[in-house]
């Protein structure tokens, strides 16, 4: 009998050390795809890894291909960047010259910077792009098709079919929201975070450092704004209707170079750091510390609950505008992203209504009231009032702040609420109350992130049987089927040009009632799988239930890295 049992635990042995076979099914989808199931390369351990070594991205993007080999499969590949006979190969390579030598060589678009082929044949494994970001896709790319094996074990081979695989996103803009605001995650998390967003295929990180209910970027020109700013002094338990607090303070803040270790660690995956300081409304983490910045003096408490807070930073102070500058100074200072973030929403003008120094400042700037004028996107929030003369108060606080920043090489991007006092020259809407917003300022001509809540905000649950997943914000359930039906560009209400300025769509995830790494990472996956299609992939290309019959692949790589998941997809 024992000696039956040991021909059992040899079989088995035997059998997970056999060769295995890699799986093209990837999520997202590649644009083009050839597969031929009949002939295949052999990868093994020991196999070696060419690359230019003279270039440091290149090199990294080896490295990143020898950690995700040996992660999947545990085997071991070498790096041998002038070794010639290496079976895996990483090159960069030039665009097709012009037919014409009269005709200029075109630049590459966004898209084609990202683009890459990958090719398995008899000659081994070679990756090519125009530049080392399209490498770094394409190792995502075969990372994602390698089989996961036990771990502590190792695969004796990984059976590759042959195949060409020519890929490219659809959209330039491919981002995330992780709210840190409301509450703190440590850097580690954001880390992995990143890591998450980079196997999807995204990015843009947008992340949210400044609530009512918390203030969490260092300035260092204002020491006390982070250090008193970012701590609460209790928190609202269950609905935030009830006003039951636990009583508990709650804190914490990213020091400037703890955000640059983020901005780097970013970087290393192609991933570009939004970061959002939210204003002039979601302010009274930074007017509990300043209370002379608001209209009424205080005293203004870091917000313990959750909503929109009628307490906003004064439009009419001079003040003001050199604090908003002094803050998103230091913030161009430390993150290098070509877009700031500056909110925009949800900013109450009750407080403005009443203000003296705010009306003054509205009669000094000439403006008034045009409410017959409909505001487009409006989606009935924020903005009930039409073009008032205090929407347009917030507009030139806007206008401000976006010269400033201009002056700094910088774009703004902002909630569609800054559609309602008319739109500043250079902004970027980022439409987050359906798609109306979007359309309306394409049509203006302007650029446009699409993300609306119905169908991109994962604070809400993904599943209709609420009692299957940890309590979230429970108005309306956004499924992976859900979003993943969701189509940036609408045709029926956008022209070919003015689709154009569609640069993509974003998934957020809010956190009132998220408080911890792993509740986080349950809220986004496997729902950035379903919206990394939305952003990668053509209409054309979508099938949900292909979908779901790809996933289980990429789960079994969730639960390699060690993330938690949603295991029911609905």
């Amino acid at each position: 009998m024992k000696r039956f049992g040991l021909l059992i635990l040899t079989c088995i042995a035997a059998f997970s050390a056999m060769a295995q076979r890699a799986c093209y099914d990837i999520i997202p989808l590649p644009k083009e795809m050839k597969v031929d199931s009949t002939q295949v390369f052999k990868l093994t351990a020991g196999m070696g890894i060419a690359y230019d070594a003279d270039n440091a991205e290149c090199t990294r993007i080896a490295e990143f291909v020898q950690e995700w080999v040996k992660e999947a499969t545990g085997m071991r590949l070498l790096l041998t960047p002038t070794d010639k006979a290496s079976l895996i190969r990483l090159s960069i390579t030039a665009p097709a010259a012009p037919k014409s030598k009269k005709e200029k060589q075109p630049a590459l678009t966004e898209q084609q910077k990202e683009s890459y082929t990958l090719k398995v044949d008899n000659s081994g494994i070679n990756i090519s792009a125009y530049e080392p970001v399209g490498l770094f896709r394409a190792a995502q790319t075969l990372r994602k098709c390698l089989p996961v094996v036990k771990e502590q074990e190792a695969a004796k081979a990984v059976e590759l079919p042959y195949a060409t695989i020519n890929d490219q996103p659809r959209f330039t803009y491919r981002g995330v929201l992780l709210d840190c605001g409301r509450h703190f995650f440590p850097v580690e998390f954001v880390k992995q975070f990143l890591d998450v967003m980079a196997l999807h295929g995204c990015n843009q990180f947008h992340w949210h450092l400044s609530e009512d209910q918390g203030w969490r970027f260092e300035v260092k020109a204002l020491p006390r704004l982070a250090k008193e700013g970012s701590v609460r002094e209790k928190t609202v338990i269950g609905p935030s209707r009830m006003r039951i607090y636990d009583n508990i303070p709650y804190g914490g803040y990213y020091t400037q170079e703890e955000c640059r270790d983020v901005v780097r660690y970013a970087a290393e995956r192609y991933i570009n750091v939004v970061p959002e300081i939210d204003m002039p409304g979601h302010m009274q983490s930074a007017l509990h510390v300043f209370p002379n910045l608001g209209c009424t003096g205080g005293p203004y408490p870091v917000a313990p609950h959750w909503g929109v807070m009628r307490d906003v930073l004064c439009g009419g102070n001079p003040q003001t505008l050199e604090f908003l500058k002094t803050v998103f100074g230091e913030l161009c200072d430390v993150f290098p992203s070509p877009y700031i973030h500056i909110g925009g929403d949800e900013c109450p003008k009750e407080r403005w209504q009443k203000c003296p120094q705010c009306q003054a400042k509205i009669k000094e700037l000439g403006l008034t009231d045009e409410t017959h004028v409909k505001v487009e996107g409006d989606g009935g929030r924020g903005s009930q009032d039409g073009r008032s003369a205090e929407n347009k108060l917030q507009s030139y606080i806007n206008h401000e702040i976006e010269q400033f920043l201009a002056s700094r090489g910088r774009s703004i991007i902002g909630w569609d609420e800054i559609l309602a006092g008319g739109l500043t020259e250079d902004a970027i809407v980022m439409s987050w109350r359906g798609t109306k917003g979007g359309i309306a300022a394409a049509k203006q001509k302007h650029r446009v992130i699409m993300s609306p809540n119905v169908f991109a905000y994962i604070d809400h649950p993904q599943l209709k049987d609420y009692g299957k997943q940890p309590r979230t914000t429970d108005s309306y359930v956004v499924s992976c089927s859900k979003m993943y039906s969701f189509e940036p560009l609408v045709p029926e209400e956008l022209t070919e040009e003015e689709g154009d300025y569609i640069l993509g769509v974003q998934t957020n995830l809010w956190t009132e009632q998220v408080a911890y790494p792993e509740h986080a990472l349950y809220q986004l996956l496997p729902r950035l799988a379903s919206m990394s299609e939305v952003q990668w992939c053509k209409p054309e290309q979508k099938d949900f239930e292909n979908f779901k019959a790809r996933l289980p692949q990429l789960k079994k790589l969730y639960d390699r890295i060690g993330v938690v998941y949603c295991n029911e997809v609905e």
